[in-house]
């Protein structure tokens, strides 16, 4: 009977664990059951690995968002800037300190902004409180970084908006990012990507063209639209995705990578789908045909 009362911690534990990708606290070790001793005695076997005052990981249960978790435990802050970019999925993970907003404490090896944030820029995402996709967007154009491919992705992803980004400016009109993100939404066309795929699949429909896939991935890139038998790739341009140095060489390369790969890539902008949509089937119907 001892042996299980013993085991029952243990349990609670690694079932805690693994809801906080492999991170614990030591209030939560206590809450579970086991006293300091118990504690460090896990330490010393390697059972757990402390990555802060307090916070701990459990054995092998690591996972790509375990620095993420363990920085908001540590701080009670929320996750924001770079790595917050890379929880929404708009940039690569990379070497560096872990960012927070937070107005508690600091720890070493992450770096706290201090800030109030609206309730409406708290969120989650994959289980850890992290910035809302707008307010993210914010601070990567204070930030200075990666804001032309990370607001490229958000707006593909459905995830900001101008609307919800103009938002931002009510809420924070002292914001460093203002000045940067501003002039980028007044040069956004009145035809935005998703009224540009409506449009594009309902000219495709309409000419009695073969249906192609979208949004999937080809060649490791994610495509707008292909047909994969004809191997040729169409993608919509905007001015509001590709008005941005970086965006418009990176679109440009994968293209080149493409073709060398022996697919051929068309680029059709929102302008010749809203003045120019029979030259747009002629110009489909004719690659289709070859």
């Amino acid at each position: 009977m001892l042996e299980v009362a013993e085991m029952r911690p243990e349990s609670r534990i690694l079932g805690l664990a693994g809801r906080q990708h492999g991170i614990v606290t030591s209030a939560q070790l206590l809450a579970a059951g086991w006293s300091p001793t118990v504690i460090r005695g896990r330490v010393r076997i390697g059972w757990l690995r402390r990555l802060h005052h307090g916070v701990y990981l459990v054995g092998p249960l690591q996972t790509p968002h375990t620095a993420a978790m363990a920085a908001v435990l540590a701080t009670d802050g929320i996750v924001s800037s770079y790595p917050a970019a890379v929880l929404w999925d708009w940039r690569p993970p990379r070497e560096g300190p872990m960012h927070v907003t937070a107005a508690g404490r600091t720890r070493a090896g992450i770096i706290v902004h201090r800030a109030t944030l609206h309730p409406a820029d708290i969120t989650r995402r994959h289980g850890i409180p992290v910035t809302s996709a707008a307010r993210t967007i914010l601070d990567l154009a204070a930030a200075g970084e990666e804001l032309d491919r990370a607001l490229n992705e958000a707006m593909l992803q459905r995830r900001v908006s101008p609307r919800s980004l103009n938002e931002q400016f009510s809420r924070y009109p002292r914001h460093r990012g203002t000045a940067a993100l501003k002039p980028l939404l007044e040069s956004e066309p009145h035809l935005t990507r998703s009224d540009a795929e409506i449009i594009m699949r309902d000219l495709i429909r309409k000419a009695g063209l073969p249906q192609p896939e979208a949004n999937v991935r080809v060649e490791g890139f994610e495509v707008d639209l292909v047909w994969r038998a004809q191997r040729l790739v169409v993608e919509i341009d905007s001015w509001a995705f590709h008005s941005m140095r970086r965006s418009f060489e990176g679109d440009r390369r994968r293209d080149q990578l493409l073709v060398g790969k022996g697919w051929r890539v068309i680029r059709i902008t929102a302008r010749q789908l809203r003045y120019g949509p029979h030259a747009v089937v002629a110009t489909l119907a004719t690659a289709l045909a070859a």
